[in-house]
């Protein structure tokens, strides 16, 4: 079964095909970070507009890298939740018109749920259920329960800023480009990871919360150069030494990561009968986390680098799995294209 899948539910205009569940044929993705470095973060109307100028190119450049034609396509899966609406608008309008063009049954994948099917991409040995997966993105910090294939229970979400987000604001107090996540860990390398204390935020149950940790970072570093709490955020990059960025980065990703780890523990203390665990997510290429995870839980697994971020083949291996466990497609003439299936 070939399936073409569709993502743009933020800042990466991405198709890919892939064959079944795992073997990818193609994988294309065109990422506007260049565009949004200079701001520190994503604009929604131009994120959109720059999808849609892209958008069919990416599809045609998929098809031609696979060396695949539409009489070769099964499927057609898109993102369709949750992500920047006008970003999501442009992936879905294509992807419909492309299934009543082509006469192909249309999938609406929810966004977190791709991601966790990431780790099934080029990959022989996959996980066993039941399983539990760590979410991280920019926009979202979830700990999920799976008993089987297309079987998700949220146990755990961020009361508020996802460690993505949370990233991304430190390091813009840093002075550190965007995206965070690798500005953090390469300025981190020269750092002391204990240089620095910061609280791990007491929320209960398996919920997290950053808002607290990002302000720590941030009071943290106005004592450290003796400026009032008064004193401008943006500013403060142009106090610090390189060596402080470096001890304030390698402390903050140690405690960020920490506390991720923290919960999944207690999830799998509360799970015992747990046999694999995924992470997935955009901060799931973060190196610290990686070892760590692999250090403190058995049977980790964490998808391609290149598949941690956004990309259209983790949306149509999540259809495939739909597919398979008999969800039925999306009408691509409704007005308002609902998730057969969702994770929320």
């Amino acid at each position: 079964m070939l399936i073409l899948g569709i993502e743009t539910s933020c800042d990466e205009t991405a198709a890919s095909i892939v064959e079944d569940e795992a073997k990818v044929l193609s994988n294309v993705v065109v990422s506007q970070i260049d565009i949004f470095a200079e701001y520190g973060g994503v604009i929604p109307e131009v994120a959109a507009r720059n999808h849609l100028e892209v958008m069919m190119p990416v599809v045609k450049k998929a098809l031609a890298d696979a060396n695949k034609t539409w009489d070769d396509i099964d499927a057609i899966a898109v993102t369709h939740t949750p992500g920047l609406l006008g970003s999501l608008l442009i992936g879905t309008l294509t992807a419909r018109t492309l299934a009543i063009i082509h006469q192909k049954p249309l999938y609406a994948v929810h966004h977190l749920k791709s991601h966790i099917y990431a780790n099934w991409l080029n990959t022989k040995k996959t996980p066993e259920f039941p399983l539990l997966s760590l979410v991280v993105s920019g926009g979202h910090t979830q700990i999920l329960k799976m008993s089987a294939h297309n079987d998700f229970e949220i146990i755990g979400t961020t009361r508020d800023d996802a460690v993505g987000e949370c990233f991304d604001k430190v390091a813009k107090i840093l002075g550190l480009p965007y995206p965070g996540g690798p500005a953090i860990t390469s300025a981190g390398k020269n750092g002391d990871s204990n240089k620095y204390k910061f609280p791990k935020p007491n929320v209960e149950n398996l919920d997290f919360s950053f808002s607290g940790l990002k302000t720590a970072v941030l009071r943290t570093v106005q004592k450290e150069l003796n400026l009032p709490i008064s004193h401008p955020s943006h500013d403060l990059k142009n106090h610090l030494s390189s060596q402080q960025v470096a001890d304030f980065a390698a402390s903050f990703e140690k405690t960020a990561v920490d506390y991720l780890l923290s919960k999944l523990e207690k999830a799998y203390a509360e799970n015992p009968e747990t046999k694999s665990f995924v992470v997935a997510g955009g901060v799931s290429a973060n190196e610290l986390l990686r070892s760590e995870t692999e250090k403190r839980l058995p049977n980790v697994f964490f998808p391609e680098r290149k598949f941690s971020g956004d990309n259209g083949a983790m949306v149509a291996a999540a259809a495939y799995f739909e597919i398979k466990s008999g969800v039925e497609p999306t009408d691509p003439y409704a007005l308002n294209i609902m998730p057969r299936s969702s994770i929320a």
